[in-house]
C-alpha cells in the first residue's frame, strides 16, 4: 500500500526545510570555561598583598566578579579556564609579591614590570622562578617573567632560582649583587625570535634561553664562564653594571649571538680570540671598560668597527692593526720609544755638526796652503784684496759726505 501523495509531498518539503537551516535542531555552543575558585582565591589573595594602589581607572577594583577569567589583566585558557597570564603591566601598583601566585600551576606569562612590587624583605621572591610546576601532560612551567622599570629596586642579589625561567628581561632595575652561574639549567618550551621570524622550540629540557637584559642595574663580581653554554643565545645585555675580571674565554662558543653589550662596566683583562667566531653578530659594544690587549682580528669584528667606531672607546689598553695603534711588550714601551727617537735626534745632530766643522776646517786649509805654496796665487789674492779694500773705502767716504751734506 503506497502512501498518498499528500503526505509524501508533506515529508519532502520537511525535509528541505531542515536541509535548510542545520542548526535548528544543533545543539547549543558551550559556554566558556570559568576560572577555578582555587586561582580565584590566589588572585584574591595577591591583591590583598597590593598597598598601594594609583590606577585610576581601577584595575584591580574589576577583580570582584565570580569568574577571575573576566579580570582586567587576567587571560585563561579557553579550553581549561586556567589562569595562563598576568600582565599588571605599569599599573602603579605598590607592595608585596604574595606567594599565593604559587596556586596558578598553569600560569606561563607573568608582567609585572613598571611597578613597586617586592619579595619578601625586599627580596626577589624565589617560587617566582621555581614553583609553577603543574602537571607535565596538561601545563608548562613559566616560560617568561619581566621585571621591568625604573620605578623597581629590590635590595638583594638574583636568586639562583631565576635560572628555571626562559626568558629574562630585567632592564633599568636597581638590583645590586652578582650575576648567577646556573643559567644553563633552564628548561621549559620557549618561543625563538630571530630577525622576526618566529618559531618555536618544543621540549622538555633545554639549554636554550634567546634574551639575558640585565642592563642599567648594580650587578658586581665577574661574569660567569657557565653562561657560554647557552649556545642558543641571541641578545647579551650586561651593561652598565659594576662587573669585573675578565671576559669569558668561550665566549665565542655562543655563535648565535646577534646582539652583545657589555659597555660601562669595569671589565678588564684581554678580549677572547674566540670572540672572532661569532660570525652572526651585528651589534657589539665593549666601549669604557678597562680592556687592554691586542683586539681580535675577524671578517665579523673588523666590519663592526667600520661600521660603529665607537664600540671599543674607553678602552686606553687596546691596540690593533684595525685601530692603526701599535704597542710594546711592556708599559714602560712609550717612554723607551721616546729615548730611542731622542738618542736618534742627538746621533743626527752630532753627525750634522761634525761634517760642518770638519769640511769647514778641510776647506781652509786648501786656501791657506794653496796661497802659502803658490807664489802667483798669493800675490793675485792680495792684490784683490787691496782692490776690495780701496772701492770699499772709497764707497764709504762718498756715501758719508753726500750723507753729510744733507744734513
Amino acid at each position: 500500500m503506497h502512501p498518498p501523495p499528500k503526505l509524501l509531498l508533506l515529508l519532502l518539503l520537511l525535509a528541505v526545510l531542515l536541509a535548510a537551516s542545520p542548526h535548528a535542531l544543533a545543539e547549543p555552543p558551550p559556554a566558556a570555561a570559568t576560572c577555578t575558585p582555587q586561582e580565584r582565591d590566589a588572585l584574591l589573595a595577591f591583591k590583598q598583598g597590593i598597598t598601594i594602589s594609583s590606577d585610576a581607572a581601577g584595575l584591580l577594583a574589576s577583580w570582584r566578579e565570580d569568574d577571575c577569567c573576566r579580570w582586567r589583566g587576567v587571560r585563561c585558557s579557553n579550553r581549561t579556564g586556567h589562569v595562563v597570564a598576568l600582565n599588571l603591566r605599569g599599573q602603579g601598583l605598590a607592595g608585596e609579591i604574595s606567594p599565593s601566585l604559587l596556586s596558578l600551576p598553569h600560569l606561563e606569562h607573568l608582567d609585572l614590570s613598571s611597578n613597586r612590587l617586592v619579595g619578601p624583605a625586599g627580596s626577589i621572591p624565589e617560587f617566582l622562578a621555581s614553583g609553577f610546576s603543574g602537571k607535565p601532560e596538561i601545563s608548562r612551567p613559566i616560560r617568561s617573567a619581566v621585571f621591568w622599570g625604573s620605578a623597581v629596586f629590590w635590595p638583594s642579589s638574583i636568586p639562583h632560582h631565576l635560572s628555571n625561567l626562559t626568558m629574562i628581561t630585567t632592564p633599568y632595575v636597581h638590583v645590586p649583587g652578582a650575576v648567577v652561574a646556573s643559567f644553563q639549567s633552564i628548561v621549559g618550551d620557549m618561543p625563538v625570535v630571530i630577525k622576526r621570524q618566529e618559531l618555536e622550540y618544543k621540549g622538555v629540557a633545554i639549554l636554550e634561553i634567546l634574551s639575558i637584559d640585565f642592563s642599567c642595574n648594580y650587578l658586581t663580581g665577574k661574569i660567569p664562564e657557565e653562561i657560554t653554554s647557552l649556545g642558543g643565545l641571541i641578545n647579551l645585555n650586561l651593561s652598565w653594571n659594576q662587573l669585573n675580571g675578565g671576559l669569558p674565554k668561550k665566549i665565542g662558543d655562543m655563535q648565535m649571538l646577534e646582539s652583545l653589550d657589555f659597555s660601562n662596566n669595569d671589565i678588564s683583562g684581554e678580549i677572547p680570540s674566540s670572540l672572532s667566531n661569532l660570525t652572526y653578530l651585528s651589534i657589539l659594544d665593549l666601549s669604557y671598560n678597562h680592556l687592554a690587549g691586542i683586539i681580535p682580528s675577524g671578517v665579523q669584528l673588523d666590519t663592526l668597527y667600520t661600521e660603529y667606531p665607537s664600540i671599543y672607546n674607553g678602552n686606553t689598553g687596546l691596540y690593533g692593526p684595525i685601530l692603526h695603534k701599535s704597542c710594546s711588550v711592556n708599559n714602560n714601551a712609550p717612554q723607551r720609544d721616546h729615548q730611542q727617537r731622542s738618542k736618534k735626534v742627538s746621533e743626527s745632530t752630532l753627525f750634522f755638526y761634525f761634517g760642518l766643522g770638519s769640511g769647514f776646517v778641510a776647506g781652509l786649509w786648501v786656501v791657506f796652503c794653496a796661497l802659502l805654496f803658490k807664489k802667483a796665487w798669493r800675490v793675485a789674492y792680495f792684490r784683490f784684496f787691496d782692490k776690495v779694500h780701496d772701492k770699499a773705502y772709497v764707497f764709504i767716504i762718498v756715501t758719508w759726505g753726500r750723507f753729510a751734506r744733507k744734513r
